[in-house]
């Protein structure tokens, strides 16, 4: 990937970012007025404060992205077999759903409800399922274990704090982060597959040299 294509990428992620986090929190207004996050509700967390707040999530997504693409090279460089990388992703996966959903059901006094400990989880599952056949699709098969790992796990990392606060909190970055997410994993292969057939084409064009 080049730098032209890489800052197509980050910025875009910004303003998906931006844009989510505003439609989001816009929707957690009209629900409920008292709508608040990062101490800025007395304050008024108006539209432009919350994309901008998303422009961060978008930047804060991409950079998980990334760390997630090193971890893949360095595993499938370590372990060798592509199936034994993949296997620790769908366990990890699994592990980090149960776990997440644990934390919640502990923490459900605080969090002021009896729903989100296996609401979150869940959506998160089938969310990613549907974002991974899709990639999956448009791809190859192998693909559907990374692209759940990266759903999953990397969203839930990245969305960490949230989840220890309330469930205003944790919709509003998790929802971002994850579409965030979703949007770099769909967009990857469609900028590699440009930058191939660019390289290809001009190979072909290319006169052999004497």
């Amino acid at each position: 990937m080049n730098l032209r294509k890489w800052f197509f990428l980050f910025w875009s992620t910004a303003v998906v970012g931006g844009v989510v986090s505003a439609v989001v929190g816009t929707i957690m207004q009209v629900v409920d007025p008292d709508f608040g996050i990062l101490g800025l509700k007395a304050t008024g967390f108006n539209l432009m404060t919350m994309a901008l707040v998303g422009l961060l999530f978008g930047v804060f997504s991409q950079m998980g992205f990334f760390s997630y693409l090193t971890l893949n090279y360095i595993a499938l460089g370590v372990l060798r077999k592509g199936y034994l990388w993949n296997a620790l992703q769908a366990y990890t996966s699994l592990f980090a759903l149960g776990g997440v959903g644990y934390m919640l059901f502990q923490n459900r006094g605080e969090l002021g409800n009896g729903w989100i400990f296996w609401v979150l989880p869940l959506a998160l599952l089938l969310a990613s399922w549907g974002v991974a056949y899709t990639k999956a699709k448009q791809t190859n098969h192998t693909a559907f274990i990374p692209t759940m790992f990266l759903l999953i796990v990397v969203t839930l990392l990245e969305a960490w704090q949230a989840l220890q606060s309330n469930v205003s909190a944790m919709t509003f970055m998790v929802i971002p982060m994850f579409v965030c997410n979703a949007y770099q994993i769909l967009w990857l292969h469609r900028l590699l597959r440009k930058e191939q057939t660019t390289g290809s084409a001009s190979s072909s064009n290319a006169k052999p040299v004497a």
